[in-house]
């Protein structure tokens, strides 16, 4: 079975060579790439109908708009997003993907992270920015983690064994975000997510950052998540060539779309 892939890319940095070689190398996946902002135009309902699966690898939206509040979407880009929630198409978002539109509580609602950009409101509480170690600044400073799977019989983790091991950069985001019923585990790190191992958030005050204090963070790293009508599969993996070119990175990748894209995942989407 061949899948259509719709790739989402521009506003972070990353191997071009590398990232792409993952799905060039793969006969199942027929991807088009198209990058931010033009992307926007292309997920209209019209344009993105002959794709199975969207992966977003972009970072957009995180431009401050002068008063130390992020940036909001345009609204047909808003528009655009709904209609393709209440069409069920299946999502993927890779890494910097999931803690794009900062200020946008509708891409929240879709990746269910509980990454911060820097302090401020989640779910009711005043929470601090999220750590970060290694990425596309840094990648001396990744870390090395096995991600044990938590569900071997789920299609998304089914093919990867106990778990495997690869050195990538790493978040640290506030614990219990997972507890929402709507997202079902997969992986999960064995690395230690104290605030010691980690930088506070690059794109916070200074004044944030100079006073950081963050709790222990949440060990899951990829999780399912449905939203509105759409099976999403949400990953802080996939910064940098050592992820890339990992197999077993590269076998979850792969299963994820086609698990997106399968009638079995949009039934479980729909099936609240």
């Amino acid at each position: 079975m061949t899948v259509k892939v719709l790739l989402i890319t521009k506003g972070h940095p990353f191997d071009y060579n590398g990232f792409y070689a993952i799905f060039d190398e793969n006969p199942e996946l027929e991807t088009t790439v198209v990058e931010q902002p033009a992307a926007q135009i292309i997920l209209r309902p019209e344009f993105v109908k002959d794709y199975d699966a969207v992966v977003f690898y972009d970072m957009w939206g995180t431009e401050s708009d002068g008063a130390r509040s992020f940036k909001q979407p345009p609204a047909h880009y808003v528009e655009t997003i709904e209609k393709l929630l209440e069409s069920g198409k299946g999502l993927v978002l890779l890494n910097h993907a999931l803690v794009q539109w900062p200020g946008w509580s509708l891409w929240r609602e879709i990746s269910g992270t509980s990454f911060m950009l820097e302090e401020g409101e989640l779910n009711g509480e005043t929470v601090p920015g999220s750590g970060y170690r290694g990425g596309a600044g840094e990648p001396h400073r990744n870390g090395t983690h096995f991600l044990s799977v938590v569900d071997p019989s789920h299609p998304v983790t089914s093919n990867l064994g106990k778990g495997y091991t690869v050195t990538d950069e790493i978040y640290l985001k506030t614990p219990g975000f997972e507890n929402n019923p709507d997202i079902v585990p997969l992986l999960r790190s064995d690395y230690d997510f104290s605030p010691a191992n980690f930088n506070p958030p690059p794109l916070a005050p200074k004044a944030q950052q100079e006073n950081w204090n963050h709790p222990k963070g949440s060990n899951l790293i990829t999780w399912a998540k449905r939203t509105r009508n759409s099976p999403v599969v949400a990953t802080e993996s996939g910064d940098g060539p050592a992820a890339y070119a990992n197999p077993q990175f590269r076998q979850f990748l792969a299963d994820a779309i086609k698990w997106v894209a399968s009638d079995e995942a949009k039934a479980w989407a729909r099936g609240r």
